[in-house]
């Protein structure tokens, strides 16, 4: 089932007089250098909820997912590892790591060149929506600070006793993107003709195919051959920067970070490799 969080409302949304139109971007490597369900092992290691060995396989992780080397098969595999790592974590204590290090460990890693095109679709007068297979509680308070207007990701089940089940309630990966924004469109008015998507994964070919003006970003192998082939524009985003450090600074002022539950975007993270060498500390568990 769909639920899309709306951060910024729209002014026109009471009217659907006019054909309206979004701009609808994935968010590793897109708008973030990183992948955003493997930014957090030093804050889920540092408050005991993953050990070294968990650190160490999603550092694994995070060099296949940079390489551009995580085809379909391995980030099915990657899914499985992750909901079955935050089963039974206490969703207080993720939402409180989460909060506590969104600035920290988000903030230096958006791409300077993302967010100039978020400034410029909204001042265009397009919504902006983050449409992530990572999990909603972290995406959502990445879309709050990047000022997207709403956002559409993973969600995990919280059982009774307020943790983790391991099971995924809905995933936003593949053709299920292309289907949320199609439902978007219908809801909101979207005129898809018109709007615009951002991918750097052949997984998204769905979701790019889905709108009348698609755009490769740093993408892997599978994705460049396919924009080179239907003529999508191909851009490189390269250069990572803090928000407030913009010339100019940033069109939406950062606002306090979503309390985040966390799940399979939350799951397991990694600061990498550099940074578990140089802690070597003896196992959280």
């Amino acid at each position: 089932m769909l639920r899309v969080v709306e951060n910024h409302p729209s002014p026109h949304s009471a009217s659907h007089s006019m054909p309206r139109t979004a701009a609808f971007f994935d968010l590793d490597k897109t708008v973030i250098a990183k992948s955003s369900t493997l930014t957090f092992s030093k804050s889920f290691y540092q408050g005991g909820l993953i050990n070294r060995r968990a650190v160490l396989r999603t550092a694994y992780a995070q060099f296949v997912f940079l390489a551009g080397g995580a085809d379909h098969d391995q980030m099915e595999r990657m899914r499985e590892y992750l909901s079955a790592l935050c089963r039974g974590w206490n969703v207080q204590l993720v939402k409180e790591l989460v909060a506590e290090t969104l600035h920290d460990l988000i903030d230096p890693i958006i791409y300077d060149e993302a967010a100039s095109l978020i400034e410029e679709h909204h001042t265009a007068g397009r919504d902006v929506v983050i449409v992530s297979t990572s999990g909603a509680e972290v995406v959502e308070p990445i879309g709050e600070l990047l000022g997207a207007d709403r956002v559409v990701a993973t969600r995990m089940i919280v059982g009774e006793d307020g943790c983790f089940t391991g099971e995924v309630e809905y995933y936003a990966y593949g053709p299920t993107k292309a289907e949320a924004i199609r439902e978007l469109a219908g809801s909101e008015g979207y005129d898809l003709s018109r709007c615009y998507a951002y991918s750097d994964s052949a997984t998204d070919l769905p979701m790019l195919e889905a709108v009348g003006h698609p755009h490769a970003v740093n993408p892997d192998r599978a994705l460049r051959r396919e924009a080179l082939a239907r003529e999508w524009p191909i851009l490189d985003f390269h250069r990572p920067v803090r928000l407030k450090q913009r010339i100019g600074g940033f069109s939406v002022p950062p606002r306090p970070a979503l309390v985040a539950a966390a799940a399979i975007g939350a799951a397991a993270a990694t600061a990498g490799l550099v940074w578990y060498a140089s802690r070597r500390r003896s196992p959280a568990a």
